[in-house]
């Protein structure tokens, strides 16, 4: 961005915008033999104590190009750029003060200003006032850069120059966010960010700054501390990389219901990356409001469960029950598998609370037997408010592994538990072998 005033003002004003330069490939290299060289170029190479052996032959990979235009700026980016007023004339020019603005589409911020109202400011001939400004740029869209010169004639005239430098900024990310509500009042959010530049990039922080009622845990990390993405987060044009975290209300607001169904903002994401020249930008998105929990009157949570049960044994597991309605509720809670034909566990249980106010929890065990290998699901589970006569039928309570009674802690078992062999020589082999379970 290069202006020079083309009236007979006395001074001149330049504005360069300030940038890196690019990396550019070349084309071909021709070599040549050795004894195709010019004899002092072989000389001036052997003199040279840095020059390697064969330097003649090495080809060269990129260079570095200057600026050829104002190239592109994009949002979260720094704006750098040098203004520079210059004295042409060979006498001097007084009263001389600089101001820089710079307007978008809602707004105008003084990047500059040099005046002094004290004394006033004077440039002797072929002398020169300039200062870099600097801005991170927080607005897609239109820009406008306003230099406004002014300065006192040698009659003794107010006189003012103005140059106007009209840019696009352009928006370098993506962001795409999807939330999935679990159980247990979790919920996990995923981020997809997408490199909508000309040029790499490399990720150097994703970040989820909670709200004050949510906590964060980032799952993008190993248990060592090591990140996911073995490839330092570098995203070439339009590629894109997604990232994972986990929400949870903090303790206070998780019991008060109404509290949380009100709490919906859980944070911001707080981007930051660098060019390939090590240029900075960075990003932070609004904040990210979750799904909405869809609570009934009554709520129930399993808080403490195994994952893994051998069969034949007793599975118990803590559940909790959570009056979300405006009303007190006196609970009956049954569990009946006699009614299910083909029901793959055991147990039964049929008992009554005490009454819950509105917000009021109750925290109470249930035991089965599992009686089928394979992924279980213990349901239904029937609560009854008596006060009311309301039924809730709760169609999924938990799920849990049930494994062979010879399954190791380790993950293994012998193969023939579970296979059926027809010949006998073949059976004898497998039965020293043992599966390993993933």
């Amino acid at each position: 961005m290069n202006a020079v005033d083309a009236d007979a003002h006395l001074l001149a004003l330049k504005v360069m915008r300030l940038t890196r330069p690019t990396l550019v490939g070349l084309g071909p290299i021709v070599t040549c033999e050795p004894k195709d060289l010019p004899q002092n170029f072989n000389r001036l190479v052997e003199s040279d104590g840095i020059a390697r052996t064969s330097a003649e032959a090495l080809g060269a990979g990129q260079t570095m190009l200057l600026p050829q235009s104002f190239g592109n700026i994009y949002l979260g980016e720094t704006f750098s750029s040098y203004i520079c007023v210059h004295n042409c004339t060979t006498h001097p020019v007084e009263g001389v003060s600089v101001k820089v603005d710079l307007q978008s589409n809602s707004s105008q911020i003084n990047l500059l200003m040099h005046e002094n109202k004290k004394s006033s400011v004077v440039l002797t001939a072929d002398e020169t006032l300039d200062d870099v400004i600097r801005y991170e740029v927080k607005e897609i869209g239109t820009h406008i850069l306003v230099c406004e010169v002014n300065y006192t004639s040698p009659a003794g005239f107010a006189q003012s120059l103005r140059k106007f430098f009209k840019f696009q900024v352009l928006k370098p990310l993506d962001v795409k966010t999807k939330f999935y509500n679990a159980e247990m009042d979790e919920i996990y959010l995923e981020a997809q960010i997408q490199n909508v530049t000309t040029g790499p990039f490399c990720l150097e922080k994703v970040e989820l700054d909670s709200s004050e009622q949510y906590t964060v845990t980032s799952l993008n990390t190993l248990p060592n501390g090591e990140s996911v993405f073995t490839s330092k987060n570098m995203l070439q044009p339009n590629n894109s990389c997604q990232f994972l975290y986990c929400i949870k209300p903090k303790a206070d607001i998780a019991k008060d219901i109404k509290t949380l169904r009100e709490a919906n903002n859980v944070g911001k994401l707080d981007i930051v990356w660098r060019s390939n020249f090590g240029e900075k930008g960075r990003l932070q998105t609004s904040q990210l409001q979750r799904l909405p929990f869809e609570y009934k009157d009554l709520r129930l949570e399993v808080i403490d469960a195994e994952n893994i049960v051998k069969i034949g044994t007793i599975f118990t597991f803590q559940c909790r029950v959570t009056n979300t309605a405006e009303h007190p509720m006196k609970l009956h809670v049954k569990l009946d598998t006699k009614v299910f034909p083909g029901c793959p566990y055991t147990g039964s249980a049929d008992f009554e609370l005490d009454t819950l106010q509105p917000g009021q929890l109750s925290e109470f065990p249930l035991t089965i037997c599992p009686s089928k290998l394979g992924l279980i699901k213990v349901s239904p589970l029937v609560i009854v408010d008596t006060l009311k006569n309301e039924q809730f039928i709760m169609t999924k309570v938990v799920e849990v592994f049930v494994v062979d009674a010879d399954y190791h802690q380790d993950g293994t078992f012998l193969l023939n538990k579970l296979i059926r062999y027809e010949n006998p020589i073949d059976s004898l082999l497998q039965k020293q072998m043992q599966l390993q379970v993933v």
